[in-house]
């Protein structure tokens, strides 16, 4: 097996000693390191770490009084906010599992998922209220408790969005709602009372072999697949991230630009901050204004984003005069970087913008760029610590293939997970002799691994994972629609774009029709931008459809 060690920059271990340990150990452990150092910032609200660890204690509390309890799992669809962050943590003291869903999830996208992970108590954004709430009389949801993230702003920020002005209303609108669903319960509420009934920290304390969170992921099937992640997964990444990067303890400070939903944004970009007493500044949605206070107030040291996110910072900064110096590592995953614009980041930061690979089955990150000059810029870079990986043959699974040629990427390491939920068929296939098969096609290219495709017919969108086959079901439901193909079509700044190649029966709506009727179904990121009419659509002597070949007739 290639020794990849000699690639490392200096100072970076390829074996680390990883403690018997979860999260909540080491997050204590920070708290009475650093107890009145910041742990979390939200858009100019402070938080240190002693009073984070009084909020998690009463969220541990509210959700106590509400029976959650060991083995309970709890869902979570939340923007990146504080709340999200103590529900979190507060669920884990109980000795329960943590379900991270995305909030712009329709009522249909999340009925199956509920369905399959059973939560009783589902803690929700007040703006996703209407698509929850439903849920109580299809799935095992019983709890459906509504956060008003405004709460959490600073009080000047708060009274701001009270002024009678269309800004200010705008404001308000978008991040809350005054009505919600008959039967649902205010969060602040059963804080506070949590506050009276403490539950002791030391009641139920999991173990690093317990699962933490689970998230899903598409899969190749479109039927989304739960995936459950241990602490000692969470801990090794998070450690890994640490060595990796050279983070000092109690030193950084991380602008988490990516939702807790997301396995980038969570692990990276928010548990790998406080695992190491670091300051996270909390962004509810990645908009160029939010980045740049953030970065105004303090500069950050580490970037966690995808490329789409870096852009828009860079643009933001440079238009308002906003220097960015100091900002000494930004993480990119998800899509491939732009050298060229990564030169402009170098430049305008004075630090390295690196590319890493991952997925949420592994943590997420098996494989990242050196932060030091040998980084290779349109390269996912080189295994982790103690991360072993494998090329072998597309048709030949048990046999590696040769440098320069493409192959599968399998991987195994401590931060992999151990199966699918409730699905022992498909982490049969998903493992080969204890590798995990990433479904991604690369090559070894003067040292650092390439990617070369993909097995896998996802669609990669802002760094948001698509199932084409799951749009394609909902337009199939379109009267107009006669036959469908969904693809992503390469797209400047966003990776790909969704297109639908349309067989229509009859005239075809508009496309603007097509989109408000496909959002009802689906959340925004996964509606196509583009409809095309095409005749037929190209398949094999067994009918399957070509998806390579309808790329080039849908492509503008």
């Amino acid at each position: 097996m290639e020794d990849w060690s000699a690639r490392y920059a200096p100072g970076v271990p390829r074996h680390l000693d990883y403690p018997d340990a979860t999260i909540l150990d080491l997050f204590d452990e920070a708290v009475a390191h650093r107890p009145d150092a910041p742990c979390t910032n939200f858009l100019g609200r402070s938080q240190t770490y002693a009073a984070t660890a009084a909020a998690v204690d009463r969220a541990a509390a509210a959700l106590a009084a509400l029976d959650v309890g060991v083995g309970d799992r709890v869902a979570v669809l939340l923007p990146t906010c504080p709340v999200s962050l103590h529900v979190t943590l507060g669920a884990l003291r109980l000795g329960a599992e943590v379900v991270h869903h995305n909030p712009l999830y329709s009522t249909a996208e999340l009925s199956g998922m509920f369905t399959d992970h059973g939560a009783r108590v589902a803690v929700v954004w007040d703006k996703a209220l209407d698509a929850v709430a439903p849920l109580r009389d299809s799935t095992p949801v019983r709890h459906v408790v509504g956060v008003d993230i405004t709460r959490s702003l600073p009080m000047a920020r708060r009274l701001a969005l009270r002024m009678p002005l269309r800004q200010a209303r705008e404001a308000r609108e978008r991040l809350t709602t005054s009505t919600w669903p008959a039967g649902t319960v205010a969060w602040h509420r059963l804080a506070r009372r949590g506050a009276h009934h403490p539950v002791s920290s030391r009641s139920h304390r999991p173990t690093a072999a317990d699962v933490a969170v689970i998230m899903y992921t598409s899969g190749t099937t479109g039927t989304p697949k739960g995936v459950p992640l241990t602490h000692a997964n969470l801990v090794a990444n998070c450690l890994q991230g640490r060595a990796w990067t050279e983070l000092a303890y109690g030193e950084g400070v991380f602008l988490a630009t990516l939702p807790m939903f997301h396995a980038l944004g969570l692990t990276t970009g928010v548990l790998t901050g406080i695992t190491a007493a670091a300051e996270v500044h909390l962004i509810p949605a990645p908009e160029p204004g939010l980045m740049l206070e953030a970065v105004r107030r303090r500069t950050p040291t580490f970037v966690v984003g995808v490329p789409p996110v870096f852009e828009a910072l860079l643009r933001v900064a440079e238009k308002q005069g906003v220097s960015l110096q100091g900002i000494g590592c930004g993480i990119s995953g998800a899509m491939s970087l732009d050298p060229a614009f990564v030169e402009h980041w170098e430049r305008a930061t004075g630090g390295r913008l690196v590319e890493g690979y991952g997925l949420t089955e592994t943590s997420p990150i098996v494989v990242g760029n050196p932060v030091d000059a040998s980084r290779r810029v349109g390269s996912i870079g080189i295994p982790f610590p103690d991360t072993d990986v494998r090329i072998v043959s597309v048709d030949e699974p048990d046999r590696e293939v040769e440098d320069g040629e493409v192959g599968e990427l399998l991987v195994r390491g401590p931060q992999v997970f151990g199966g699918y939920l409730d699905k022992p068929k498909e982490t049969e296939q998903a493992f080969l002799d204890g590798w995990f098969r990433t479904g991604d096609l690369v090559r070894v290219d003067d040292g650092s691994l390439v990617i070369a495709g993909r097995l896998k017919e996802i669609i990669v969108t802002g760094g948001f994972n698509v199932s084409p086959l799951e749009v394609e079901d909902v337009l199939r439901r379109h009267p107009a629609v006669e036959d469908v193909v969904v693809v992503g079509v390469p797209s400047p700044g966003r990776g790909e774009e969704v297109v639908a190649a349309v067989v229509a029966d009859g005239p075809l709506p508009e496309a603007a029709e097509l989109r408000a009727w496909a959002k009802q179904f689906l959340a925004p990121y996964k509606v196509p931008r583009r409809f095309v009419v095409v005749d037929e659509l190209p398949r094999n002597v067994m009918g399957k459809v070509l998806r390579h070949e309808v790329v080039p007739l849908v492509s503008e």
